[in-house]
């Protein structure tokens, strides 16, 4: 995600390679992203930090402790950090820098991957609005973003952290529906995976609720309102909703273990 955010703000011209220090202890990879993005590399998490104005912490909730354990004492009130480990809270990371480093949250998802992310930002107590929209300008560069009371994150995290792999279940399972009609394979998911693609970007370009968009394509008697109640009869709404939920508990979970 690190390197889809980076990516992004190259291509959208948001800062130049030469202005970018990136802290990897692997070497191939390290070797991996120079030779890409021609931006400075580097082994040190105080190293990258120390001279930079924003510093992107793109870890596993896993590692977080130690990292910030690292870049207290180096990032204080001239630092804006910026975190995109799940379920780390902006209190956690407040109380292992030094007083006075402005921090923001973000929930951002895999889509960023083609430029079609959605991203929730939450600020710290030291962040600023001038810091949120900042923050909101490199994130749009890899898809759309929400600046929302961290009491929402996890929910975020729920919905769109998580969401992607709702949509591909239902790709995939939308293809061996086709398979089983007698389509080929690739066909199938392709077209499956258009048919979901179109019709999320008919609701967001249209504005109109989804359940006004699906009376739309449900003639009276015909094919969409049988196939609508096979869906309901297995309960899929609930079970959508069942799954956004457990994911919201579970970030919960991860952000105080």
């Amino acid at each position: 995600m690190g390197e889809v955010i980076l990516k992004g703000m190259l291509e959208k011209k948001l800062a130049s390679p030469e202005t970018i220090t990136v802290s990897e202890i692997d070497r191939e990879r390290r070797d991996h992203v120079q030779s890409i993005y021609g931006v400075k590399m580097v082994e040190s998490n105080t190293a990258a930090a120390s001279d930079a104005g924003i510093v992107l912490l793109a870890v596993k909730p896993q590692i977080m402790a130690s990292v910030l354990n690292e870049l207290s004492g180096t990032c204080g009130a001239s630092h804006l950090i910026v975190s995109i480990a799940a379920g780390i809270t902006l209190e956690y990371m407040e109380s292992r820098l030094d007083a006075g480093t402005r921090v923001v949250r973000v929930m951002p998802n895999t889509p960023a991957l083609v430029g079609q992310g959605a991203s929730a930002i939450a600020a710290g107590t030291a962040a600023t609005s001038a810091d949120c929209t900042l923050v909101q300008s490199i994130l749009d560069a890899v898809g759309i973003t929400a600046v929302v009371d961290e009491k929402l994150m996890d929910a975020f995290t729920g919905l769109s952290g998580s969401g992607p792999a709702y949509a591909f279940i239902m790709i995939e399972a939308l293809s061996d529906a086709g398979v089983l009609m007698g389509l080929a394979r690739a066909t199938a998911q392709r077209f499956a995976a258009q048919t979901l693609l179109g019709a999320a970007q008919l609701c967001l370009e249209t504005g109109k609720h989804p359940g006004e968009l699906k009376d739309m394509v449900t003639s009276p008697g015909g094919t969409t309102i049988a196939a609508v109640k096979e869906l309901e009869k297995g309960k899929i709404r609930e079970t959508l909703m069942n799954a956004v939920v457990a994911a919201t508990r579970r970030s919960r979970e991860l952000g105080s273990e």
